[in-house]
Formats: structure tokens, sequence, C-alpha cells
């Protein structure tokens, strides 16, 4: 996985995790849980378990089974937010000493 070896991420999984993610992908018969602007579930088939709302939470109804294209997305636009945003002001620029 992409974030191996830079995260805690995974110590931080409760120790049947793995039951947990069976669970969750059968319930939703391998198919991607993601909704689209028409609240339409994706469809396309998931491998993949992932936290609806961020943190902790690992109890069923915050995990959904997502393709992984969906959860690249995802897991971009939440590292893009963490980010910490730059500064957007500038220096006004110097007049020329010949212009002076």
């Amino acid at each position: 996985m992409a974030w191996e070896g830079t995260s805690d991420r995974r110590s931080r999984l409760p120790s049947d995790w793995a039951v947990r993610r069976l669970r969750v992908l059968r319930a939703a018969a391998y198919r991607c849980q993601v909704k689209d602007e028409d609240a339409r579930p994706c469809g396309e088939p998931a491998n993949e378990v992932d936290h609806i709302n961020a943190g902790d939470d690992h109890r069923p109804e915050n995990l959904q089974a997502i393709c992984r294209w969906h959860h690249g997305r995802k897991t971009a636009a939440e590292g893009a937010a963490a980010r910490r945003p730059r500064p957007t002001a500038r220096r006004e620029p110097e007049r020329h000493p010949g212009l002076a």
C-alpha cells in the first residue's frame, strides 16, 4: 500500500480487521459503494475497504467497500486537504533604480 512505511495506520487497525474487512466486502457483494452526484453507488468491483469518516472508528457503519479508483481519489483529496496551505501574499515589486 502507498502509506506503508510512512504511516502508523496499520498498527491502529483492530486485531480482527481481516474479519471486519471481509464482512464489509461480502455485505456489498464486492461492489464499490461510493455514491455519485445522483446518489447511485459506483458498482464497480471493490476489493478495498475504507473508513467513510476519518479517524479510528472501525464500526461497520463507518466502513465501505470501495474500488481502487475511488479509494485513490479519496486518499489524494484527504492528503491535499491535510497539507498546510501555502502563503499567497506576495511582496510588492521594487522599482527599478534607474526609474527613480
